[in-house]
């Protein structure tokens, strides 16, 4: 599989970002351990995860981070893997919390569970809106001379908090973030394409889409409420069943029957053909699902099918 660069760092990643989220929610151990085991025989190196996954099972997370680290250490392929992380979100047990304290705290215990001794990209995963970006950056600046840390990255801050780190940042030759994780997909272009592509352009940052399937609707499952029941998921994707997400999976109907292949690859290799975009990120619990993502890398979209999706989505 072709290999991406992410921008100001030394880090090569594959096109595609396998989402840890469902470790320790959907799947146990040991299916988790089957899909990270089939990502990387088929060329797969980068892993995103966070502290708080799955929280919204046993109210504090961790299972994710956990389940990557038992296999890496079983499997002993530290070195070929990129492993992303995030800290900064709400548990039963604390708040959205960005400052010193908790972050120095939080990369501490993310590298206990994940058995490794160094994260190499590292996520502010929300805001707290409290704690002075200067203290955040700073916080990371500790864990980098320390060796805990190689990069950092930002998901879910507000643009103006954004620009404020990136002053911050040359202001006080602190560490600069070099990737962006935005919702961003087929039905959700308009915040990250007005208000952070400027943003993402001015600092050059890679860009890696989360809910890039949109909750399983761009994989074209999910046509009417009855279909809701096909996954523990499936209700997520209530809020796409209107005139422009109809309009999305006709025009992937199109795209994907031209091609012979899944409407999901085509929704994740339209992402993949933005700009800027590093490698989508999606999860996945099976040996299809898995083979969709590898298929998304394969497929190339013509000027044609982009028109075609462009138009169906604006």
């Amino acid at each position: 599989m072709n290999r991406k660069k992410i921008n100001n760092t030394e880090l090569e990643i594959a096109r595609v970002n396998l989402g840890g989220n469902v470790f320790g929610w959907t799947l146990d151990e040991k299916e988790s351990f089957k899909i990270l085991d089939a990502f990387v025989e088929n060329g797969g190196n980068f892993i995103d995860t966070a502290d708080t996954y799955p929280s919204w099972v046993n109210g504090t997370g961790g299972l994710s981070e956990s389940i990557i680290g038992k296999w890496i250490k079983e499997r002993g392929n530290r070195k070929d893997l990129v492993i992303a992380t995030k800290v900064g979100s709400e548990t039963k047990e604390h708040g959205f919390d960005i400052s010193k304290k908790h972050i120095l705290k939080s990369v501490d215990e993310s590298l206990q569970r994940l058995q490794i001794d160094h994260i190499d990209l590292y996520y502010t995963h929300f805001d707290d809106n409290k704690t002075p970006v200067e203290e955040t950056l700073s916080a990371y600046d500790e864990a980098i001379q320390a060796g805990k840390i190689r990069y950092i990255a930002a998901s879910n801050l507000s643009p103006e908090r954004l620009t404020a780190s990136f002053e911050a940042s040359e202001r006080e030759g602190l560490p600069k973030y070099v990737a962006f994780q935005p919702l961003y997909n087929l039905v959700e272009r308009a915040e990250y394409e007005k208000e952070y592509l400027p943003l993402v352009e001015k600092q050059g940052l890679t860009v890696f889409p989360y809910s890039s399937l949109a909750s399983g609707f761009l994989s074209g499952k999910y046509r009417s409420e009855a279909d809701f029941g096909k996954s523990v998921r499936g209700g997520g994707a209530k809020r796409y069943l209107n005139e422009k997400g109809f309009a999305v999976l006709d025009a992937l109907d199109k795209v994907s029957a031209k091609h012979n292949t899944s409407q999901a690859a085509v929704s994740l290799a339209w992402l993949a053909a933005k700009p800027h975009i590093g490698a989508p990120i999606a999860s996945a619990t099976s040996g299809g699902q898995l083979e969709t993502l590898f298929e998304s890398t394969r497929l190339n979209l013509d000027k044609e099918d982009l028109e075609r999706l462009d138009n169906a989505s604006k």
